[in-house]
């Protein structure tokens, strides 16, 4: 019953939602020829793509079957040539080709699959209806599949071979609810190529982050080296030197235990400040909305944040999300000459949940981003997550830097 139940709402998806997209997909991508399909073809396939998506959530929720997505993120949309890059970028992703593909397949393959456990419930029901005394009605004019209903006999074989159709029904129906979304993960998963391109990015990401550990580690340890080590070994010659001073020269034994305890309270300092640069302690305790709050108003400039987080996320994600917006918000106020910054930070459950974060100031513009930038070093941090960064920095301005990492809640609130 639940499958039939399933199979309907899948033939109203099908050939209600998947034609018409098509349908508006082909006249959209049509007119960019005269210039506004440019405007219309990114929202509509935002709309195609919200489809594919929560296609994809009932094949992991109703089937158990992994569909993986692979779209290329987008410019952000700021004025007439971002939005042109835009459209661009999505007519040049094979993902809206493959999906443009599947809309067609969905609404007559993809329907007719759907069709087949509420037809079968049906057709089986429909033996007992005849058999109940509708056979009066139709006797000598009607076929019940082989059967053809001439009187009570005839009926009560109708409901005889009703209920082996819906004995059928309930072993098969299971099995063309998982046929659907077989043909929905054959049409819009990613290609071999696409797959092959996603293991190199892991690849290289990994030797990414064994790289930055290393620098990490080789940072901390130049940093314990030169500061708190330095002290501590200056405090340990003070306290030998006070040792032997304590009972000839008290007076100046009295400066170096004054001594030692300023080089004590500096070293501390030090070591506070290392490892809050490794992990912030308000990070660790309030997570990252609270974390990203503190850290927009320790900025020298204004920064307005909009955050949205219902719950705490892997350690790994909001560690690198962390420092990706603090690397962000430094750019801005160092080097953008903003008068403000708009920092939004919010959660969506779509595709398998995505953290998404937008960075966005009015300052001149044009941001760097070569091998040996910041941003790039983000982009490795966020590599590392399987995540992306998005940059729109056109000369005079504003720029909008954009983040997203594929990630679940470990604990809502």
């Amino acid at each position: 019953m639940l499958a039939g139940v399933r199979g309907l709402s899948l033939c109203l998806l099908s050939l209600g939602v998947s034609l018409t997209l098509f349908i508006l997909s082909v006249v959209s991508i049509a007119l960019t020829v005269l210039g506004v399909g440019l405007f219309t073809t990114p929202a509509v396939t935002h709309l195609v793509r919200m489809h594919a998506n929560q296609r994809r959530y009932l094949a992991r929720d109703w089937a158990g079957i992994t569909v993986q997505s692979s779209y290329r993120p987008l410019p952000a949309a700021d004025g007439v040539g971002a939005t042109v890059r835009r459209c661009t970028t999505l007519l040049r992703d094979p993902a809206t080709w493959r999906d443009l593909v599947w809309l067609l397949t969905d609404a007559v393959f993809g329907f007719v699959t759907a069709l087949f456990p509420a037809a079968f419930l049906a057709y089986g029901a429909e033996g007992f209806v005849i058999f109940a005394g509708v056979w009066r009605a139709v006797q000598h004019h009607y076929w019940y599949a082989f059967i053809p209903v001439e009187g009570f006999g005839t009926a009560f074989l109708c409901a005889c071979l009703g209920s082996v159709l819906l004995l059928l029904a309930a072993w098969l129906n299971p099995y063309f609810i998982q046929g659907h979304f077989h043909l929905v993960r054959a049409m819009i998963s990613p290609s071999r190529d696409a797959l092959e391109q996603r293991v190199e990015r892991l690849y290289e990401t990994r030797h990414d982050a064994v790289d930055s550990s290393a620098a990490e580690l080789r940072r901390i340890e130049r940093d314990l080296h030169d500061g708190a080590q330095a002290r501590l070994v200056a405090m340990g010659m003070s306290l030998g030197t006070i040792e032997a001073l304590v009972e000839k020269d008290p007076a100046q034994a009295k400066r170096l235990i004054a001594q030692a305890r300023e080089n004590s309270a500096e070293a501390l300092t030090e070591l506070r400040d290392l490892v809050r640069g490794i992990h912030p302690p308000v990070l660790a305790e309030r997570g990252l909305g609270d974390a990203a709050r503190a850290l927009a108003l320790r900025m020298q400039i204004p920064v307005e944040a909009d955050v949205d987080l219902d719950g705490r996320f892997p350690e790994p994600v909001e560690s690198a999300a962390y420092f990706a917006v603090s690397e962000v918000l430094t750019n801005a106020a160092k080097h953008a000459r903003a008068d403000g910054v708009w920092l939004d930070i919010h959660y969506s459950a779509d595709a398998g949940g995505m953290l998404r974060i937008a960075v966005t100031d009015d300052g001149r513009g044009g941001a760097d981003f070569g091998k040996g930038s910041g941003l790039a070093g983000v982009e490795r941090r966020l590599g590392q997550l399987d995540g992306i960064l998005a940059v729109s920095s056109p000369p005079g301005g504003p720029t909008m830097v954009t983040m997203e990492i594929p990630c679940e809640p470990v604990r809502r609130r």
